[in-house]
């Protein structure tokens, strides 16, 4: 007598929502979190309160859930025939693509109320932020390198701390200085290097789909060209920093950032999927290093 082996229940649908907004992989919005905590402990010149903390820790969290929604959305037709993305909730049906826009939605709208606890500046550059994260997921159709598009999505925190500790209550973006813009295009070259190594991990399936990315669009120079962003990356954020009056503390987070850059380029150097995706995983430690770093650079003074 044979026994029948009892059907697999299906996920909830909370399990189901938490997989869409990649809950069970933080590394995405710590990509986001530390330079914009950075650039919120140098407006504010050491710690910014516990309010303007939770603002933008939460704000983060929320936002990079609502991008991931909005992506899974963009690229489900895409999705289904990379390796990596095929299981994803909308690509395979189960989750709906009006149940993905809701909750992408409804996910923006609680950030934006957080913002609305800030400034004017602060919420009017929340508009632009929102509208760079939509575009996105459509530039890797258009652009050879969509990576400097989300280097200005996951950078637009930057400008927004700045606004948020430095900001008045008129409608206008002049209490946000230039140091900050620099920053956002300092990491920019940042988002380059880890999205790169990030397309590294997809390329041959990209290359058959027809998706447009900087690892394709360097071809055999991409370990060359993720090497010369951590470059560009380290020195300019660290130049804007100095200036902006950081010392030597700081320069130990700078140093050990610089080591795992180093660390990075012993995983990428053979192009394997697994080594590359490692050193994306790995990623969110480099800004972590430079947000200790000025943590207690200003708590030290």
């Amino acid at each position: 007598m044979s026994i029948t082996a009892p059907a697999a229940t299906p996920p909830s649908r909370l399990a189901l929502y938490l997989q869409l907004i990649r809950w069970d992989r933080p590394a995405g919005w710590l990509l986001l979190l530390w330079p914009t905590l950075s650039a919120l402990w140098i407006a504010a010149d050491g710690f910014p309160g516990w309010h303007l903390l939770a603002v933008f820790t939460l704000g983060t969290v929320l936002m990079r859930s609502a991008g991931c929604c909005i992506n899974d959305v963009a690229d489900r037709d895409f999705d289904r025939h990379v390796k990596r993305t095929a299981a994803r909730p909308v690509t395979t049906g189960a989750v709906s693509v009006k149940e993905a826009l809701l909750l992408g939605a409804g996910l923006a709208l609680v950030s934006f109320g957080l913002v609305l606890t800030t400034n004017p500046p602060a919420i009017l550059l929340s508009f632009a932020a929102l509208a760079v994260a939509i575009a996105y997921p459509f530039a890797k159709r258009v652009l050879a390198m969509p990576q400097a598009v989300l280097g200005v999505a996951f950078s637009f925190g930057i400008p927004m701390a700045f606004a948020a500790a430095l900001g008045g209550v008129e409608w206008h973006l002049r209490s946000v200085p230039l140091s900050a813009w620099a920053m956002l295009v300092a990491n920019l070259f940042w988002v380059l290097a880890y999205d790169t190594e990030y397309a590294m991990v997809d390329r041959d399936d990209d290359l058959q789909i027809g998706v447009r990315s900087s690892a394709i669009a360097l071809g055999r120079w991409d370990v060359a060209g993720i090497m010369a962003f951590y470059a560009v990356y380290l020195a300019l954020w660290t130049a804007l920093s100095l200036r902006l009056g950081l010392g030597r503390w700081f320069l130990l987070g700078v140093a050990a950032a610089a080591a795992q850059a180093v660390w990075h380029f012993t995983l990428i150097r053979h192009r394997r999927r697994d080594d590359c995706f490692r050193a994306f995983r790995a990623n969110h430690w480099v800004g972590f290093a430079i947000f200790a770093g000025t943590a207690l650079d200003l708590a030290l003074r």
